[in-house]
C-alpha cells in the first residue's frame, strides 16, 4: 500500500495482533518487563533507535536478541571500549593484490538489530560513525557508499552508575535515539521465572521467530498511513515547545523530537488497532520520547529529574 493510503479498521487490528504476537514472544524470555518490550517494538516500528540507561545484568543483550530471533533477523553486539576505532564498527575496505581492487569488508554494524554495549566507553570518533549510520542506514568508505538492512535497530546501552573514563553522548547525539528506558530489576515473581528459566536451560537460540524482516516493513509502511489529525499535531507542537520553557530546563527538546514522538505515536495508535492517533498516545510515549533530550540546568541531575520534567509539561499543557 502507499504512505497515502489511509489506514483501514482491517489492517489495523492485523497490526496489533501482529505486535502483540512479536511482544508476547519476546517476553517469554525476557520476563517481568512487558511495557520495555513494547516500547522496543514501537521503536523499531517506527525507524527510531533506543537508548539503554541501565545497570549491567539487567537484561539489555537478552532484549537485542529475543527481538531479533522473534523477527528472524540478524544481529550483532559491538563492545564499545577506548581503544574501538571507526572502521572496527563500519567496516574497512582490503586491497587485493591479485586482483588489484579493493573489496569492502562489512563491519558488525551490517545487522539489523546492532546492540552497541557501553556506547559511552567509546572515543567521540567512534560514537560519531555509528550515530552516521543510525541517522544516515548507510556506510561511506573510499567514496563508495554501502546500505545497512532494513529495517535497522540499534540498542545502545549507557551504565548511568559508572561514569569514571567515559566519553558521554553530547545532547546533539543523544537527539538521534528516538527513546530512552531503563529495564531496572525485576519483581521478585519475575526473577523467579528468570531463575527457572535459566535452571531449565532455557535460551534465546530457542525462540521460534513469529515473524521477519519482510513482516517489519511492511508493519513500518502500515504506522505511516495512521491518521494524524491537525490539532494533534499542534498538541505535540506546544508540548515540545513547553520543554523549553519550563523551569530548570536550559535546553528543551528539538523539533526532531516533535517529529519522533509524532512517528512513535502513530505506532502505537496501530498497535491498539486504532487508525487514528489520540492525546493519550502522545501523552503515553511523551517521557521516554522527550526526556532524554533536555539539558537541565542541573548538571548533576538524573534522568528521573528530566522524567519529572516531562511529566509536569504533560500535566500542565490542555489537549484543546
Amino acid at each position: 500500500m502507499s504512505a497515502e493510503a489511509p489506514l483501514s479498521p482491517e489492517e489495523a487490528t492485523r497490526f496489533a495482533a501482529n505486535a502483540e504476537a512479536i511482544i508476547d514472544n519476546v517476553a517469554g524470555f525476557i520476563q517481568g518487563k512487558r511495557e520495555v518490550i513494547s516500547l522496543a517494538v514501537t521503536c523499531l516500528l517506527a525507524e527510531g533507535h533506543l537508548l539503554l540507561e541501565d545497570v549491567p545484568g539487567v537484561g539489555k543483550t537478552s532484549l537485542a536478541r529475543s527481538i531479533a530471533a522473534t523477527l528472524g533477523m540478524s544481529w550483532h553486539r559491538i563492545q564499545f571500549t577506548p581503544d574501538l576505532l571507526p572502521s572496527d564498527v563500519t567496516g574497512v575496505s582490503i586491497f587485493h593484490q591479485g586482483s588489484g581492487t579493493f573489496e569492502f569488508h562489512p563491519g558488525p554494524v551490517f545487522a539489523h538489530v546492532v546492540l552497541a554495549d557501553e556506547i559511552n566507553r567509546a572515543s567521540p570518533r567512534t560514537q560519531s560513525a555509528l550515530l552516521e549510520v543510525m541517522e544516515e542506514r548507510t556506510v561511506t568508505v573510499d567514496g563508495v557508499t554501502h546500505q545497512v538492512p532494513r529495517p535497522f535497530l540499534v540498542l545502545a546501552t549507557q551504565n548511568p552508575i559508572e561514569m569514571d573514563g567515559t566519553f558521554p553522548l553530547p545532547e546533539a547525539q543523544l537527539d538521534r535515539f528516538l527513546m530512552s528506558v531503563s529495564i531496572g530489576y525485576p519483581d521478585l515473581e519475575s526473577e523467579v521465572q528468570v531463575l527457572a528459566n535459566s535452571h531449565r536451560g532455557l535460551s534465546i537460540d530457542e525462540l521460534t521467530a513469529v515473524g521477519s524482516a519482510d513482516d517489519v516493513r511492511r508493519m513500518v509502511a502500515l504506522a505511516r498511513s495512521v491518521h494524524v489529525d491537525h490539532a494533534v499535531m499542534e498538541y505535540v507542537v506546544r508540548l515540545v515547545s513547553a520543554t523549553r520553557t519550563t523551569p530548570g530546563v536550559r535546553l528543551g527538546a528539538s523539533p526532531r523530537g516533535s517529529v519522533g514522538l509524532l512517528r512513535a505515536a502513530q505506532v502505537a495508535a496501530a498497535m491498539t488497532g486504532r487508525t487514528y492517533v489520540s492525546p493519550v498516545d502522545v501523552q503515553r510515549l511523551a517521557v521516554p520520547v522527550l526526556a532524554h533530550r533536555l539539558v537541565l540546568a542541573d548538571v548533576e541531575a538524573d534522568a528521573g529529574v528530566r522524567a519529572q520534567a516531562i511529566e509536569q509539561v504533560v500535566a500542565g499543557v490542555p489537549v484543546g
